[in-house]
């Protein structure tokens, strides 16, 4: 018996959006995130990026896309422990052809972009908070001036107050023109985008504008 993990699913969104895709689990949300991130092709039907078709591309492919066109931010940060801040941040630049000293001031920007505290940057990546590895993850995530960056369950191992610092920071760079795509399964965290889109059971239940709410906006 064939199970269809996403059924009918169609939507687009928009340079400079800010969308959350929200469902409890088990409802097709994280097979969304791994088609939208590049990581699966689906079965039938098209997935465009940045005038991409992706589901005709081949592994290759996939994964030169993945690299120049989707900034990737996880619940476990996906840091190496024992390397610094910069390091980190400037690892997917080391095979770009890019001189070392303008690898490293461009992680040095995104740094900055990101909010993170320059006295951090020679810091290893295990003596930080979990608010600043996230916001380590996101200036990672920059680092290729990605066409989005898709971030799953940014907040999942960060308390309450950490959680809505990092949502601020999603927030600022949205408003700066940043296209993001967040996938969580907790509506205050949702509630941080300009439009929520409710996956269940493998199709889109509703796909509505918001208000993000007062807790979550730049104070």
């Amino acid at each position: 018996m064939k199970t269809n993990a996403l059924n009918g699913v169609s939507f687009g969104i928009k340079k400079g959006e800010f969308v959350s895709i929200i469902g409890p689990s088990g409802s097709g949300k994280s097979t969304l995130m791994h088609i939208l991130g590049a990581l699966d092709t689906p079965t039938t039907g098209q997935y465009f990026l940045d005038g991409f078709e992706v589901s005709k591309l081949n592994d290759d492919e996939l994964s030169d896309l993945r690299r120049n066109k989707i900034g990737f931010v996880f619940q476990s940060f996906n840091l190496l422990p024992r390397t610094t801040v910069l390091r980190n941040v400037m690892l997917p630049l080391l095979y770009s052809g890019m001189p070392h000293p303008e690898r490293e001031e461009k992680a040095k920007a995104c740094l900055r972009y990101a909010g993170m505290e320059e006295s951090k940057f020679g810091n290893l990546s295990n003596q930080l908070s979990g608010g600043q590895m996230q916001r380590v993850a996101i200036a990672r995530a920059l680092i290729n001036d990605p066409a989005i960056i898709l971030a799953d369950e940014p907040t999942g191992n960060l308390d309450t107050k950490t959680s809505a610092t990092v949502m601020r920071a999603f927030q600022e760079l949205n408003q700066k023109g940043h296209t993001i795509i967040l996938i969580t399964h907790e509506m205050d965290v949702a509630d941080c985008a300009n439009r929520i889109i409710y996956v269940r059971d493998g199709v889109i239940e509703k796909d509505v504008l918001n208000k993000p709410q007062d807790h979550f906006l730049p104070q």
